[in-house]
């Protein structure tokens, strides 16, 4: 699957998968097969952090 890439749309998109399919930023990572560091290097860019105890970006 190809993630979005504007940072906006990625930010929403990932937050879905978080909240409705995935316990972490990393079981997510690994079934989709993709890279943890660039989905946090394009949110970063924008102002997005990864908070682990809230398993969001915001």
């Amino acid at each position: 699957m190809k993630l979005p890439e504007d940072p906006v749309m990625l930010y929403s998109f990932i937050n879905l998968k978080l909240r409705d399919f995935y316990p972490s930023l990393d079981a997510l990572c690994e079934d989709m097969d993709v890279e943890r560091d660039d989905i946090e290097a394009k949110l970063k860019s924008v102002g997005f952090e990864y908070n682990p105890d809230k398993n969001r970006f915001w």
